[in-house]
């Protein structure tokens, strides 16, 4: 298999992980009143059957963004061995954190449909929301990562392509959520999916235009 053929791989792994998670999010976290400021209840119009499909999708999905993770790192690679390599284990670990979070959500659709257990959703917030916040930093770091590699020039990608780092693509997402909610609403419960998507997206168009080697 040549460089090329792998980056090509790699990145289309990625970018199915990004359709199937986004879709298994979408199915347990979308909600028609768009009640995402509230940690809670936008689950309440999530019904079990559409949170079990969505649980599987999601679940399946996200150990493919491991293989995701290394495709950003070959990519990256060129401009800093070590760099992309630590920018590539920081995106696996945040999915492989977030692959563990988004197993508990179909179970927080449970909790919150039998109701008065204000000490078990406490619980469940302690224990599984709070991981949000490590997979917020991996992202921050990927981000962060992915900007400086680019800037470089000396990366597969071209230097325009920095600006389309997860965080930013993000902040779009919210951007779009608060001025046309009538479009937001549906990008908003699944805003690290399109971002992961928008960028795979865009890599594979960079790296179909490498040369192969090897």
């Amino acid at each position: 298999m040549t460089d090329k053929q792998h980056i090509m791989i790699t990145g289309q792994i990625g970018l199915l992980a990004a359709v199937l998670v986004g879709v298994g999010e979408f199915l347990l976290h979308y909600d028609t009143l768009a009640r995402y400021t509230d940690t809670f209840a936008f689950f309440s119009g999530v019904t079990r059957e559409r949170a079990t499909i969505g649980h599987f999708f999601g679940v399946l999905g996200a150990p493919l963004y491991v293989v995701g993770a290394v495709h950003i790192y070959l990519m990256l690679r060129p401009a800093n061995e070590t760099a992309a390599r630590i920018a590539g284990l920081v995106m696996a670990y945040g999915c492989i954190v977030g692959a563990v979070w988004i197993g508990s959500r179909a179970s927080a659709v449970e909790l919150v449909a039998a109701g008065g257990i204000e000490e078990q959703l406490a619980l469940y917030e302690l224990r599984y929301e709070s991981l949000l916040q490590v997979v917020r930093g991996a992202v921050l770091a990927l981000s962060v990562i992915f900007i400086w590699l680019c800037v470089t020039g000396n990366s597969h990608y071209p230097r325009k392509m920095a600006v389309l780092n997860p965080i930013f693509l993000i902040i779009v997402s919210f951007i779009i959520f608060f001025t046309v909610p009538a479009v937001g609403k549906f990008m908003m419960p699944i805003a690290l999916n399109v971002a992961y998507f928008v960028m795979f997206s865009v890599s594979l168009i960079v790296a179909s235009n490498l040369k192969s080697e090897g």
